[in-house]
């Protein structure tokens, strides 16, 4: 009997800083159970982070540390393709192409655009305005048939079909037409000192993130300075949002369920509430800090496995693009 061929799915994280415990839970364990089930491509996104300036030295490590991450947290690079975007020079041809097929109005009124530009106002670059179409390339050169999506990234993800309905509608079945492949994140993490964003790993303030190679001591007194309330209860219910962002937190790093939590902690304070949550969260990363230390002293596997990653990723994503390439006009060799 002839084997089901799995579906593809595809998702990048940018190498801008260490990730945050928000990316391990909400992004990092995600990826490694669907290596179980999907043909998986995941990949570096260093070209989406030069729409802000970097330090080309501290972006060169950070592109190291996040693919040893990825592998320290569980990614097989046997059984998925993992590449740096950059090594892959279809993603910026195919994005070109469909710049020509994405209109300037779908563009302006991009979410991401508008609050990146309010925030790098002396840098509103056309890379920040178009890095949309380039994360549209990223997913049809692979034919992606799902995307994991945060509320965050749907916007994109419906330019990316948008541009596949246009340019299908054209030239015929060229690309695949993707979809939201929405995962009930581990833990919906947010900022320990503002529980009303989102943790990010650019916060200035660095009791807000927890990052994913802070050691044991970092994390627990952190979370010993999480915003919560003036109440005692652990539990959630409107008004409780740095408690119910520590439930979740603690619910990722052990599996619990929110009753389970509750019951867990009924009559004891916030004091022993945030001592389990930073001492869970510790040993949860503990496992892949230690396999990080081990693949960061060996600098030729590391480079051995990008270069793999980087043959497999352009052999893919080379059919689609002559495919787009003969279907435009160009004489394709």
């Amino acid at each position: 009997m002839e084997q089901e061929q799995k579906k593809k799915i595809l998702s990048l994280i940018q190498p801008t800083n260490t990730p945050t415990i928000g990316n391990y839970f909400g992004a990092m364990c995600n990826w490694i159970k669907m290596q179980e089930e999907f043909d998986c491509t995941y990949g570096i996104a260093d070209l989406h982070s030069l729409t802000v300036r970097q330090d080309p030295v501290k972006l060169r490590a950070q592109i190291k540390e996040s693919y040893a991450l990825l592998i320290a947290s569980g990614l097989d690079p046997e059984r998925s393709t993992l590449f740096v975007q950059s090594h892959n020079p279809n993603h910026s041809e195919l994005a070109w192409l469909l710049n020509c097929y994405t209109q300037f109005g779908e563009l302006s009124r991009m979410t991401q655009f508008k609050d990146k530009s309010a925030k790098h106002p002396d840098n509103i670059n056309a890379g920040l305005f178009t890095y949309p179409v380039l994360m549209a390339a990223d997913i049809l050169l692979y034919q992606a048939d799902m995307v994991p999506v945060g509320v965050d990234q749907m916007q994109h993800l419906e330019l990316a079909r948008n541009i596949v309905q246009r340019f299908n509608g054209v030239y015929g079945d060229v690309f695949t037409m993707p979809e939201g492949y929405l995962t009930k994140a581990t833990a919906k993490v947010m900022s320990l000192q503002d529980p009303t964003k989102k943790m990010s790993k650019s916060d200035e303030n660095v009791n807000a993130s927890v990052s994913v190679l802070d050691d044991r001591d970092t994390i627990i007194r952190k979370f010993k300075r999480a915003v919560t309330d003036s109440e005692t209860e652990v539990c959630a219910r409107e008004g409780k949002d740095g408690i119910i962002n520590l439930m979740s937190i603690y619910g990722g790093a052990t599996g619990k369920s929110f009753e389970e939590i509750e019951a867990e902690f009924k009559g004891r304070g916030y004091g022993d509430f945030k001592l389990a949550v930073g001492e869970a969260v510790a040993d949860k990363l503990a496992p892949m800090q230690e396999e990080y230390k081990r693949l960061s002293a060996d600098r030729s596997y590391i480079e051995t496995c990008m270069k793999q990653g980087a043959e497999k990723a352009y052999k893919v994503s080379r059919k689609t693009l002559q495919k787009v390439q003969k279907k435009v006009g160009f004489v394709v060799f």
